[in-house]
């Protein structure tokens, strides 16, 4: 049963895009970056809502690690659709760089930018201490973080240090988590709140429901908006679906096993590649995901809309080859317009 009385269908909300910017054996950065632009403007063309890119370190696949960057380059070739970050770990950064770097972002691509915030380091400790300088840092402070960036972004006394450009100008701000932490907190607020239930699915109906419960309304918000992350794998054939789905599973599986790789190609089977237990694990850490053709996939959205009342789904698609991962989103875009 949904968390909302309201049904909603897949015509009712949004549907925007997580890109990881992966790098696929075989392939660079460059190449990754090429095809996260190609991605964006297909998506503005199919009418997804925004475009989000994924701050990671030190990780083997993933290309997006200078995210700010990688949003204004993807801001620079599209029109239309909102491009913004999914998120920027703010733990990583000063404040007042965030500020400045969103703030310019803005400034160049007024009403495109969305900025959202996580917590977490997005990489290993090692890397973390690389990235903060102190190994006490663990998110902890992350309310008072977040209530510094938002009084430079729009700052309700004098300051003495001001973000230029970043003052004044209206950057939907939006947390993000896989947890109670940001959804309390994001209710409290009342700002977007969105949940990575693509990896956390078993925390995704307590979580919104936290959300909601603790949402006061503000100048941002008055009544809650929840989004969440969905895995989706979708192509002409059931069959080859799931089979574009074992890219996926195999990311997934070298992260559990503390080996992360770049994107590896599908495989017939993943029966030889992992253990009993490793496929029970990641079968609950890929609970959320959405795999078939085009019937399946409308099918297996609206279920997961009727269960969480969301107001808008952010698709992630970990697929080997480009034209596949495009043919994905182009489908979601058919079963949901």
């Amino acid at each position: 049963m949904s968390l909302n009385q309201k049904a909603k269908t897949l015509k009712d909300i949004k549907f925007s895009v997580l890109d990881l910017a992966p790098v696929i054996v075989g392939g660079t950065p460059r190449d990754s970056f090429k095809n996260t632009v190609d991605l964006a403007q297909h998506a503005e063309k199919w009418g997804y809502e925004r475009y989000w890119l994924a701050e990671h370190h030190n990780m083997p696949g993933i290309a997006s690690s200078a995210t700010s960057v990688v949003i204004g380059h993807v801001a620079a070739h599209t029109n239309s659709i909102r491009v913004g970050s999914g998120g920027i770990m703010l733990p990583n950064h000063a404040p007042l760089v965030i500020a400045e770097q969103f703030g310019t972002l803005e400034s160049l691509f007024p009403g495109r930018i969305d900025l959202g915030l996580g917590r977490a380091p997005g990489t290993d400790q090692m890397t973390a201490y690389a990235l903060r300088r102190d190994r006490r840092s663990n998110g902890q402070d992350f309310p008072e973080q977040l209530a510094e960036l938002r009084e430079y972004l729009q700052p309700t006394e004098e300051l003495r240090v001001r973000a230029v450009p970043g003052e004044g100008l209206d950057i939907p701000i939006w947390l993000l988590g896989s947890s109670g932490f940001s959804a309390q907190l994001a209710g409290t607020l009342g700002l977007p709140f969105a949940f990575a239930s693509h990896f956390s699915p078993d925390n995704t109906l307590p979580a919104l429901k936290v959300y909601r419960d603790h949402f006061k309304p503000s100048k941002v918000l008055d009544e809650p908006y929840a989004m969440v992350g969905v895995n989706v794998i979708a192509a002409d054939t059931a069959d080859e679906a799931h089979r574009l789905s074992t890219s996926m599973q195999q990311q997934f599986l070298n992260l559990v096993r503390n080996q992360p790789t770049q994107l590896q190609p599908p495989v017939d089977s993943m029966d030889d590649l992992w253990t009993p237990f490793e496929k029970q694990t990641l079968n609950q850490q890929l609970g959320s995901s959405v795999i078939g053709n085009k019937q399946m996939v409308q099918e297996q959205l609206q279920a997961f809309l009727d269960e969480t009342g969301a107001d808008e789904m952010m698709v992630n698609a970990q697929i080997y080859d480009h034209k596949a991962r495009l043919r994905s989103f182009e489908i979601v875009s058919e079963v949901v317009r």
